[in-house]
């Protein structure tokens, strides 16, 4: 490699980093990691609600105890001491981190579903090549308007049992099995001529063609149903003077 080569290869990679900072700024890496911060809030704000309700119950149920039959110091002190526990354990177990895919129990709502598959596609992003991390940030774009049609759909339903599968094994399966292979043989070419990195971009691909296809014919339903409603109202109340 000559010098020039050299420096243009460096020019390059520094540009790269820039525009990689840039857009988890700015982008949808930014509005992801938004998503997953209202996530966590909302988990510790309910973790720290049942913790004060288990605080308050305890506390109630000891001055009516307490009214009706004398505790003692030891007897407030056991009850303080329950309280202090019951609602630690409800605040650890309430703002613990959510069960990762593709391990989440099958039966949870769709829009739950979607939720835990954003967060996982966050949080296992910057362990991906680089080219795979422009059509991760697709995905995501466009979990947005998922989410919104499958929450109005049953869970048995074809088309949410193919994005169910997709965002529960399929693809967390596709990046697992990446990350089990170690890093000097990512970029040795297999049969076809392809390296290991260019396979995982290609099944992302895949994946976001997958997932924009149920999104488009679910969000079809809605524009035909809509459709036929107005045609239904413009027939029966359309001629009406």
């Amino acid at each position: 490699m000559t010098e020039t080569d050299a420096k243009v290869t460096k020019a390059l990679a520094r540009f790269e980093r820039v525009m990689t900072v840039i857009d988890e700024r700015e982008g949808p890496v930014a509005m992801q990691a938004r998503r997953e911060r209202q996530r966590k809030l909302r988990r510790y704000g309910r973790a720290t609600r049942n913790a004060v309700l288990a605080l308050l119950t305890i506390s109630i149920l000891t001055i009516v105890v307490g009214v009706v039959t004398p505790i003692g110091m030891f007897g407030f002190l056991a009850a303080v001491g329950l309280a202090i526990a019951i609602a630690g354990l409800l605040f650890f177990w309430g703002s613990r981190e959510e069960t990762t895919l593709p391990t989440v129990p099958q039966d949870i709502p769709n829009g739950e579903m979607v939720q835990r598959f954003d967060s996982f596609l966050y949080r296992t992003r910057r362990a991906l090549p680089a080219p795979a991390q422009p059509v991760l940030d697709q995905i995501t774009a466009e979990l947005t308007t998922l989410k919104q049609t499958l929450e109005r759909v049953d869970l048995l339903d074809p088309d949410a049992q193919d994005a169910r599968r997709l965002m529960s094994v399929h693809l967390p399966g596709l990046i697992d099995r990446y990350a089990n292979v170690p890093p000097a043989y990512r970029s040795e070419a297999d049969a076809e001529g392809k390296t290991v990195d260019q396979r995982l971009v290609e099944g992302l691909a895949a994946s976001r063609t997958a997932l924009s296809e149920v999104s488009e014919r679910l969000a079809k339903r809605d524009v035909d149903a809509f459709s036929t409603q107005g045609r239904f109202i413009e027939s029966k109340y359309g001629q009406a003077e």
